[in-house]
């Protein structure tokens, strides 16, 4: 197996509130190989956004390791960590509020480059420019144009090109499709596959969407309250999900059929837990329909069960 190119070691990211400390990213394990795309799903804050900005640094980790090539890059200083990031980019989800509204298409996907000083003379920089968005299917026309006079696709593509501007090699893409039409979505994905085949580049791809995420991951990990509970190859994790949380996301998955979709429903029952100063134990164990005194007892490890597939469950469904 080759060395992964990023690599979280007991990662762990901790907000201060009033009632204590909120557990958003706790002891989580993750490796992501050159060229692949690890998909990280779950629901609403189960922590897999501020995972993805941890690990670019956007967000200060509480404790852990983050490898890239193998260096840990929460030791490297300010002067280290600026030329880290011409290598590390992060697409975010909504594609008009990460954009700067007082700035044309042209200036937002120089930015970077000049705040780097990735360029050599102005013509050589609207060259860089004019490459970039035709990359990303952007006609020359929207050059000097404003975001608010954009659709939302056009306007994430204005993103996708600004994060190809330093040539990197490691992106995180924060849910980038979720804000857009469906057929938009398609193409923006499509868009995202090929970028990927052509540069060689390496995703981490959030969202909440496990149809999306089968469609692009070669990795799916699976994410409740700060915790990874399950990680497999992607076609492992939709034909033998083992953790209760995976096997009722994936039967939340629409179907086209009204009587598949019936007997296909679980409903996951229960309270969410805090994720503020959390229990010892696992913390879906309120909600699951497998839960024994053995999964309040202590924290439950993510373990493999089989080749390549990691579960944290103690029940005998994940045993099997």
């Amino acid at each position: 197996m080759t060395n992964p190119l990023v690599q979280t070691i007991d990662l762990k990211k901790y907000f201060e509130t009033p009632r204590g400390l909120l557990y958003a990213v706790d002891g989580v394990n993750l490796s992501i190989e050159r060229g692949k795309t690890l998909g990280v799903v779950g629901e609403s804050g189960c922590g897999k956004s501020t995972l993805g900005r941890v690990i670019l640094r956007l967000l200060d980790a509480t404790s852990g390791a983050v490898l890239y090539d193998g260096e840990d890059i929460l030791r490297y200083n300010g002067e280290k960590m600026l030329q880290m990031r011409k290598k590390m980019q992060i697409i975010f989800q909504d594609p008009y509020a990460s954009l700067n509204p007082r700035m044309t298409v042209s200036e937002i996907i120089a930015e970077p480059i000049k705040v780097c000083g990735a360029f050599e003379s102005k013509d050589a920089l609207e060259d860089k420019v004019c490459d970039l968005m035709e990359t990303v299917g952007l006609a020359d026309r929207f050059v000097n144009t404003y975001p608010h006079e954009l659709d939302g696709g056009r306007r994430q593509r204005i993103g996708i090109a600004r994060a190809l501007a330093l040539d990197p090699e490691f992106i995180v893409c924060d849910e980038p499709v979720s804000a857009l039409d469906v057929s938009i979505q398609a193409q923006i994905l499509n868009l995202m596959m090929d970028l990927q085949e052509e540069r060689g580049l390496t995703y981490m791809f959030v969202t909440h969407n496990l149809s999306v995420v089968k469609h692009i991951s070669n990795e799916i990990a699976v994410m409740y309250l700060g915790q990874c509970v399950e990680k497999a190859e992607s076609e492992e994790l939709f034909e033998n999900p083992l953790h209760p949380y995976t096997k009722a996301l994936l039967a939340a998955i629409p179907i086209p059929d009204p009587d598949i979709a019936k007997r296909r429903q679980a409903i996951i029952r229960g309270e969410v837990s805090s994720p503020i100063n959390p229990a010892p134990g696992c913390r879906f164990a309120a909600r699951c329909p497998c839960v024994t005194s053995a999964c309040t007892a202590a924290n439950v490890e993510l373990k493999e069960i089989a080749p390549g597939h990691f579960v944290a469950c103690l029940s005998s469904v994940a045993q099997q």
